[in-house]
């Protein structure tokens, strides 16, 4: 691995993120030629076709794993520069994923300082938002560094940190209450009320209603919203039930925007802090990714303060 041209992993990560040799070259600010030709040596180098030439175009399996060895070694490299106090290409950045929830709530206080002072060392971050079930394929994959999951056993090369529980309530509007809820939400009345879904991974209200009125997979009236902000807008407004963060409806419901259905039946999921292992060498100096490690321990921080804490 020590062998890999550095400047091909490059090409190879770029590509990865803008899906195309066009945006890759201008984001590396070389030619669509030399991109090209910096993957072929790299194709060549492990002997296996990495990236699948389609539109937009896409990694093979081989080409994932060095995606995530190019990762580590950015991530490294980044680390190092900072050290010096040299500034980062314009392209470097350093990828997690978030569940939408989370970046709505916690996330963004969390990595606030980080952020603030990197505005001046000049590191760059990207979010990637995705279910939370499913940000850590995307650790698997190689798109990211580290990922906020609720998959709580750690991939092979990674650590992983309990950060706390995300607590899930039923609500809705007061007049959608009055109008279509007057007795409540009951077996006989939920597969006719309309029920507010983040997207197509979202099961959340699923679990909630088999969880409330004891039924097993339960067949719902849904309506898909899939933004955190507009997704309680949308419950304010009347447009059905919502399953949303207690975190983030706690001003909706302490104003009488929102009323909680049965109180006492929430959705509890455990949030998991996974990051690669990152260990690299200098001149047989061993160094680590501390940016890495210091979003980590961001994260965890905002964790304690913001979500709850299990028993």
């Amino acid at each position: 691995m020590k062998d890999l041209d550095s400047a091909g992993l490059d090409c190879l990560a770029a590509l990865a993120d803008e899906g195309s040799f066009e945006r890759a070259a201008k984001v590396l600010s070389i030619t669509q030629s030399a991109v090209s030709q910096r993957l072929r040596s790299l194709e060549a180098q492990v002997g296996q076709p990495l990236v699948v030439r389609s539109r937009p175009l896409r990694l093979t399996e081989s080409g994932k794993l060095l995606l995530r060895y190019a990762r580590q070694l950015q991530a490294l490299r980044a680390d190092v520069m900072r050290e010096l106090g040299a500034g980062l290409a314009p392209h470097e950045r350093l990828a997690i994923a978030v569940n939408a929830d989370s970046l709505a709530t916690w996330v963004l206080p969390a990595l606030n300082d980080i952020v603030q002072r990197g505005l001046s060392e000049g590191f760059g971050l990207e979010l990637v938002v995705d279910d939370q079930d499913f940000t850590h394929d995307r650790l698997r994959q190689g798109e990211v560094l580290g990922c906020v999951s609720t998959v709580r056993q750690a991939l092979r090369g990674c650590v992983v940190r309990a950060l706390g529980v995300m607590r899930y309530v039923a609500v809705a509007s007061p007049d959608f209450v009055a109008q279509h809820l007057p007795q409540g939400l009951t077996v006989a009345n939920f597969a006719q009320t309309p029920f507010l879904v983040f997207n197509r991974k979202d099961d959340t209200q699923s679990l909630w209603v088999s969880k409330a009125l004891g039924l097993r997979a339960p067949r719902l009236r849904e309506r898909f919203v899939p933004s955190s902000e507009a997704y309680a807008r949308a419950v304010c407004m009347g447009w059905g039930v919502g399953v949303a963060p207690e975190l983030q409806l706690r001003p909706l419901l302490a104003s009488g925007e929102l009323v909680p259905l049965r109180p006492d039946v929430s959705v509890d999921v455990a949030l998991y802090w996974h990051q690669w292992k990152l260990v690299g060498e200098l001149e047989t100096a061993p160094v680590r990714a501390a940016l890495l490690d210091e979003l980590g321990q961001a994260l965890a921080r905002g964790a304690r303060q913001a979500l709850v804490m299990p028993s």
